[in-house]
């Protein structure tokens, strides 16, 4: 009977391991993994795990005369929480390396799930207001922008802080965000003030963008999570309708008022000079990551990842290759060098490389297609191809990003294996490298 009831608590570790992981946005194919190697480790051998974007269910046979022992944990909440996956990732790795038993293992998720976070609330919002401050610095706008865009992304937040803690879905959090954006941009567009109002609501579409999982669909749809990836997909297609629902409702307001929020023109931003680009890169990835509960080692090496990532988007843009090619350009290489940087700043690769590829997301290319859905007529067909260019660069930054990784795996595997033959002789530490188990 002892056995069973370690074999209940092992399993029931395992499914509480791997919530924490898919809420937080890591894939299913990674999710089972973490499960079942820590499964493995603790001694249940071949587990049956199935993995939905809802639930977790795991089934062990231990005794053939037996019935199996099966548990199945629902995924209520799915806010990104990279703190709380660091500390999860850090917990498997322990377990692995034989640092934690089965008892310690759960003792410390307890703690991981049910402790708050140290940073204060109010400057998680603050933070939000400096991301897009700067995407609306490096799309041209000046310091009156910056300001206007900071003030409509912290007054997204509290609303939807308060909107979340009364259960409300995504879609209708998304739909509020959209017209706060907006109506803070024909407040703008009312007055005197020379500013263009339109960079307003682009900065505040990034940020809504932010936690959208298109990246964690197409890793499920490449890893054969078919009915994983199609759920998320579904959520993100249901998020970014809301998006669209709130900013095309208040530019339709603005219309019918009078009041004309403007139109962003293709190649229309600040990228003129490229050192604008990459340092409001910097810090809005900085920025999210601080907002995401990133750990605080982690946020320069996120700056300086999304620096170089805009950079080569630069390049690959003004080589005349498009906005798609470029942004999967910029992907590919954050996703590559990710892989190894996390691996320095110990946190999981999916903190680091969601953060540097938000200034990448988008935003501009909705908020054109949307205006030009608005004005209707002839603009109609122009609009369209604006949000399958939109569509376009959101599935080159998320191929771009796993594609990436798949090469840096084998890549870091046999740098390990030179940096073991071409070991010399030590001065301090073990003569040899060993990797992790």
């Amino acid at each position: 009977m002892s056995d069973v009831k370690e074999l209940n608590l092992t399993i029931d570790l395992c499914l509480r391991i791997g919530e924490v992981l898919l809420s937080s946005g890591a894939g299913a194919a990674d999710v089972t993994a973490a499960m079942g190697s820590v499964a493995h480790h603790l001694g249940l051998r071949n587990p049956e795990i199935d993995v939905t974007f809802t639930s977790l269910a795991m089934s062990y046979q231990y005794d053939e005369e037996e019935p199996a022992l099966s548990m199945i944990r629902n995924v209520k909440h799915r806010d990104i929480d990279y703190r709380d996956l660091t500390a999860v990732d850090h917990l498997v790795r322990d377990v692995l390396d034989d640092r934690a038993d089965v008892y310690l293992a759960r003792t410390r998720m307890a703690t991981i799930v049910s402790v708050g976070h140290p940073t204060p609330r109010w400057l998680i919002t603050l933070a939000w207001g400096v991301m897009c401050a700067s995407v609306a610095f490096f799309l041209g706008g000046g310091l009156v922008v910056a300001g206007i865009a900071s003030l409509a992304a912290m007054s997204i937040d509290r609303l939807q802080l308060v909107m979340a803690r009364r259960r409300l879905p995504t879609f209708y959090l998304q739909v509020a965000g959209g017209v706060v954006a907006t109506l803070f941009a024909l407040a703008a567009a009312a007055t005197e003030i020379d500013v263009d109002p339109s960079l307003v609501v682009t900065a505040n579409i990034v940020m809504l963008l932010a936690g959208v999982g298109f990246m964690g669909a197409l890793q499920d749809a490449l890893t054969g999570f078919y009915v994983t990836s199609a759920a998320r997909l579904m959520e993100a297609l249901l998020a970014t309708a809301g998006i669209i629902a709130g900013v095309s409702g208040g530019l339709s307001l603005g219309k019918a008022i009078g009041v004309d929020v403007g139109r962003l023109e293709p190649g229309y931003s600040g990228w003129e000079a490229t050192w604008v680009l990459v340092v409001g890169s910097a810090v809005c990835a900085a920025a999210f990551a601080f907002a995401s509960y990133s750990p605080m080692r982690a946020l320069l090496p996120i700056a300086a990842l999304a620096a170089g990532g805009a950079g080569v988007y630069r390049l690959v843009d003004e080589a005349g290759l498009g906005r798609t090619w470029a942004a999967g350009s910029a992907a590919f290489v954050i996703g590559l060098v990710s892989y190894f940087v996390a691996g320095r700043v110990r946190v999981p690769p999916l903190v680091i490389v969601v953060s540097a590829v938000v200034p990448l997301l988008p935003g501009l290319s909705i908020y054109r297609g949307l205006s030009l859905l608005a004005e209707g007529g002839g603009r109609v067909s122009l609009g369209l191809l604006a949000m399958v260019t939109a569509a376009g660069v959101a599935i080159a930054l998320a191929s771009g990003v796993i594609l990436g990784e798949y090469v840096a795996q084998p890549l870091r595997r046999e740098a390990r294996r030179l940096e073991d033959r071409l070991a010399g002789p030590r001065l301090v530490g073990p003569l040899r490298t060993r990797g992790r188990r």
